[in-house]
């Protein structure tokens, strides 16, 4: 059976994830336009992403979790758009 991850603790490391993307290193050749890179981006950004997806679902959310749960979401758009596609 899977350990269950406390609410707070999802949203720490979803910020980890979000945090991973951003040190990728850019790789040589191709840049940002190269596809293991992008993959390799969007993976932790979805992987964030699924951990706080169902925190504001929960009965036992307060409304403090609820708008970190909503900064995470912004906080990974925003990761997106830097890192993919800003120069």
């Amino acid at each position: 059976m899977a350990k269950l991850i406390p609410a707070a603790e999802r949203i720490v490391r979803a910020r980890k994830l979000i945090q991973q993307a951003h040190d990728l290193p850019v790789p040589e050749g191709m840049g940002r336009k190269d596809f293991s890179y992008i993959a390799n981006v969007k993976d932790l950004l979805r992987q964030a992403k699924d951990m706080v997806k169902f925190i504001s679902m929960t009965p036992t959310a307060t409304m403090e979790m609820k708008a970190d749960v909503k900064r995470i979401y912004e906080e990974m758009e925003e990761a997106e758009r830097k890192i993919l596609y800003e120069s």
